[in-house]
């Protein structure tokens, strides 16, 4: 599909995604020494759900909008909430939906720092713009899967890389069967996390089975999915492994998803999946 992330900002994958961010990095911020985030497909940072490409789809309809007026979601949605209301200034009106730039950028302290790699020129140009002058993060007009050859490792021991495609291409799945391990083994001790979408289960559980008979760290498998998946073409849900997963991730996971997965599920449809390796 032509992916451009505007028209389906804020929707339910979208929300997964982020949630499973924040608490990744609530992780990092348990001990004082620096971080370093790492995103290969940073995108614009911010996005205006008033805007043509938004309102064009919707589909935040189905996502950030049905959790935003909860009155009492688990801690970690209740932090993961918190970034999109400071993106809109504290505003009962959901406007802008933070992209994982900004959502880090909320938690970032005066120690941390972020790396940006985004290779579409409109929307490099877009994300200098949304955060002007910053020294603790650098925007770079790259591909991200040569950042991950150019900035590991990074100088901090301890950081998260976000690798988060928009799967355009038909042999992405494939050419991250060696990005990936090879971006672990330049940096042993950083988390990563790949973003994936769940549409053809067959052909994505070959690839989790490949994947993580060649990584040699530990690994957490999470996801959630809110159709049938019965719907090959069709995008049913979404998931992350992450490498190296923080102590603890997936109980923290599995206290907050079920009561995601009840708030976004419009026919009850789909579940909910955390497995540590």
């Amino acid at each position: 599909m032509n992916y451009r992330h505007l028209y389906h900002a804020g929707n339910f994958t979208d929300v997964f995604k982020h949630i499973v961010l924040v608490a990744l990095i609530q992780s990092l911020l348990k001990k004082d020494n620096a971080f370093c985030f790492i995103d290969t497909h940073a995108g614009i940072g911010l996005y205006d759900l008033f805007s043509t490409e938004a309102q064009k789809t919707k589909e935040f309809l189905l996502g950030i909008e049905k959790i935003a007026q909860h009155a009492n979601p688990p801690e970690l949605i209740k932090a993961y909430l918190a970034c999109v209301r400071t993106a809109n200034k504290s505003s009962d009106t959901l406007q802008f939906y933070p992209g994982s730039p900004a959502i880090v950028d909320y938690f970032l302290r005066p120690q941390d720092r972020m790396v940006l790699t985004e290779l579409h020129e409109a929307d490099y140009l877009q994300l200098k713009k949304t955060f002007p002058h910053d020294k603790q993060i650098a925007i770079h007009h790259q591909d991200g899967y040569q950042g991950l050859k150019a900035f590991l490792p990074p100088k901090e021991r301890r950081g998260l890389v976000l690798i988060d495609p928009p799967y355009e291409k038909p042999d992405e799945l494939e050419n991250l069967l060696s990005i990936l391990p090879a971006a672990v083994k330049r940096w042993e001790t950083g988390i990563f996390a790949l973003w994936y979408p769940i549409k053809e289960r067959l052909a994505l559980e070959r690839f989790l089975t490949s994947l993580k008979a060649k990584l040699t760290r530990p690994t957490c498998v999470t996801e959630l999915s809110i159709y049938a998946e019965n719907l090959p073409t069709h995008l049913n849900g979404s998931g992350m492994i992450i490498v190296n997963p923080p102590w603890q991730l997936d109980q923290t996971l599995k206290n907050n998803l079920p009561w995601l997965w009840e708030a976004l599920s419009p026919h009850k449809q789909g579940k909910i999946k955390v497995e540590l390796n």
